[in-house]
């Protein structure tokens, strides 16, 4: 009998190692932001603050808060000084009052019930204030849905799925919020081009360390081999390598800024 490791923390590193990719964006959901009112500015799901010095630079004159639920990202957030202050809270019961903006780049979606969570934010602005909040909107695409899949066949009912990312479709986050101020909502499919990679094809070291993050962490060790050698067979056809090894690789992902 096998016995699956602990739960670990996020790793910075691995997350950093398409820092790039994930910063663009990040960068496209602040330039959207056309309002900000008078209170906080909050970087919610801060990670390793990749943003805190561009939103210290975008909203001079505003405090920077960086929120976060992994101590590891948080320690590496801090060396940026970049934020006034950071804090350590589980972002679904996390609250704050008056805020000016708060802004949300790949974080929500790790967190159920976007029908309450996404009114309940907006009802921490001020007034003139913006939600701000990119999602990615991959899960049913090979890379991420080979993941869900394989586990399944591999290791039935072992798997708690329902604790994975979730996005609503479009329709649904403009019927819980276009009521409650001037809305917008987009996506964008980024057309990524990951590097060669001689340990493993591209698209499972880009994905590993978040969408398939928590379902390696419920596997012992060769368990979880057992699984990336029958992801990586499938990725070699649906995302196949160039001749130099590099893997032009689509990932779409959803916006939506709010202002009240």
């Amino acid at each position: 009998m096998t016995v699956p490791p602990l739960k670990r923390d996020w790793n910075p590193e691995a997350y950093s190692r398409f820092r790039d990719l994930r910063l663009r964006p990040a960068l496209d959901l602040l330039l959207a932001v056309r309002s900000v009112g008078g209170g906080d500015v909050i970087d919610l799901g801060c990670g390793n603050g990749a943003m805190g010095a561009r939103l210290k630079e975008r909203f001079a004159g505003h405090k920077i808060l960086g929120v976060d639920g992994s101590p590891a990202m948080l320690e590496k957030a801090r060396e940026t000084q970049a934020y006034d202050s950071l804090s350590e809270a589980d972002i679904a019961s996390w609250q704050i009052e008056g805020a000016g903006l708060i802004y949300s780049n790949a974080a929500l979606h790790w967190l159920k019930n976007h029908e309450d969570l996404m009114p309940r934010l907006a009802r921490m602005l001020s007034k003139g204030g913006t939600l701000a909040v990119q999602m990615p909107h991959q899960n049913n695409a090979p890379s991420h849905r080979m993941w869900r899949s394989l586990a399944e066949e591999l290791f039935p009912k072992r798997i708690d799925f329902e604790a994975g990312p979730a996005v609503l479709m479009p329709s649904q986050y403009y019927a819980a919020l276009a009521s409650l101020g001037a809305l917008a909502i987009w996506e964008t499919e980024y057309y990524q081009v990951l590097g060669a990679d001689e340990t493993g094809h591209p698209v499972r070291r880009f994905t590993e360390s978040t969408y398939a993050r928590p379902i390696l962490d419920a596997l012992a060790e060769d368990e979880q081999a057992a699984l990336i050698k029958r992801y990586e067979q499938i990725m070699e056809k649906a995302y196949p390598r160039g001749e130099d090894g590099t893997v032009l690789f689509p990932f779409r992902r959803m916006f939506f800024t709010l202002t009240v």
